[in-house]
């Protein structure tokens, strides 16, 4: 089976215009996304799907694998479906741009799980949350699984609700979503092809569309999650703990 991973980057952020290309560590921030990623043990290949030449040409610097995408698409799923469309890989891994501390471990257990699953056709990761504080945040997406691993639903709400304590229970029983997700390369065409859903538009939760079809999403858990890059600020904080440790 052949794995890739493709790495989704967007130019024109909202919060933080041009984010990927960020470079106060002397290194792009894509670049580090793309550097944990191919630390990754399964996957043969990590392909950037750019929205942008400037980002192509970025990518020339540090020797990454880059495809000029369409600047349309409304998700970074539409376009790792246009950058691997045509390619041989068998499952695709949507690793996200703006995440320099991704664990190449997470990449691999994702992989595994869709190995060790033939049937399954999409897969994604849960970590703890690390503070109880954080289970209200709608930014800290949760999901909840069934028995035997597959996942029910995501929200930015507090699910599943604590009746017995106002919502918000003991924190061991909520999942924090990390958004790595791992696809058979004919699902990515076929998910990407159906229309927007209508929990998916009112949630703005791109994952939805699968399980509001009827899909199955397999998940795996994780003890840690790995913070992505929203808005200056905290690219300025990873810079600096970057830094400090370099």
């Amino acid at each position: 089976m052949k794995i890739v991973v493709c790495i989704p980057a967007r130019y024109a952020s909202t919060r933080f215009p041009a984010k990927v290309l960020a470079k106060s560590t002397g290194k792009y921030l894509i670049q580090h996304t793309w550097e944990q990623a191919c630390k990754a043990k399964l996957p043969e290949r990590v392909v950037i799907a750019a929205d942008d030449e400037k980002i192509v040409q970025a990518a020339k610097e540090f020797g990454a694998e880059c495809v000029l995408t369409s600047p349309k698409h409304n998700s970074g799923t539409d376009r790792i479906a246009e950058a691997v469309g045509r390619s041989d890989a068998d499952i695709v891994i949507n690793v996200q741009g703006d995440e320099p501390r991704i664990d190449p471990d997470h990449i691999d257990l994702l992989a595994r799980l869709m190995l060790d699953n033939p049937g399954a056709e999409m897969a994604t990761l849960a970590a703890p949350f690390a503070a109880r504080e954080q289970i209200a945040d709608p930014n800290a997406v949760k999901v909840v699984a069934g028995i035997g691993g597959k996942a029910i639903y995501f929200s930015r709400s507090v699910i599943p609700y604590d009746r017995d304590h106002a919502g918000v229970g003991e924190a061991g029983a909520y999942l924090r979503h990390i958004g790595i997700y791992a696809y058979r390369r004919d699902f990515l065409l076929k998910i990407t092809s159906l229309p927007q859903t209508p929990l998916e538009k009112l949630e703005k939760l791109e994952q939805l569309r699968a399980i509001e079809n009827g899909y199955t999403i397999l998940l795996g858990k994780v003890e840690h999650t790995c913070e992505g890059i929203d808005t200056p600020e905290q690219y300025a904080a990873f810079a600096e703990q970057w830094r400090r440790s370099h």
